[in-house]
């Protein structure tokens, strides 16, 4: 039996106002003390990306890692940022226990903040 679960993100630039299109995302596997890369990807023009991270026989129950590569984004949009900045990358960790769901972790993003939810 095939579950119908997937993982899908969408990044929004609260200081623009905007989608943020052309964020660089890592995705790990969390086992133990290591993160395993499962795939890196970046979002389109609607700060999404285009199909789910994880579906079909990939999604599983398990801890995860989304891997925002905030500071290039800002920087590319021009934002003013001190140096370090603020934020640069941004780790979110989370588990899946039912394969069966759609999990959808979005991300509020502007240069010295940033937020998350599960969303659906």
């Amino acid at each position: 039996m095939s579950n119908a679960g997937r993982l899908t993100t969408h990044v929004l630039d609260t200081a623009l106002g905007k989608p943020a299109q052309g964020l660089k995302i890592d995705l790990f596997a969390v086992e133990g003390e290591k993160r395993r890369l499962l795939r890196t990807v970046e979002t389109n023009s609607d700060g999404r990306v285009d199909g789910p991270l994880l579906d079909g026989e990939a999604f599983r129950v398990g801890t995860y890692e989304l891997l925002f590569h905030a500071g290039d984004y800002l920087r590319a949009t021009g934002a003013s940022l001190p140096k370090p900045a603020f934020l640069d990358l941004i780790p979110l960790r989370f588990g899946i226990a039912d394969a069966a769901s759609h999990y959808h972790v979005p991300l509020l993003l502007s240069p010295f903040s940033y937020s998350t939810y599960r969303g659906s």
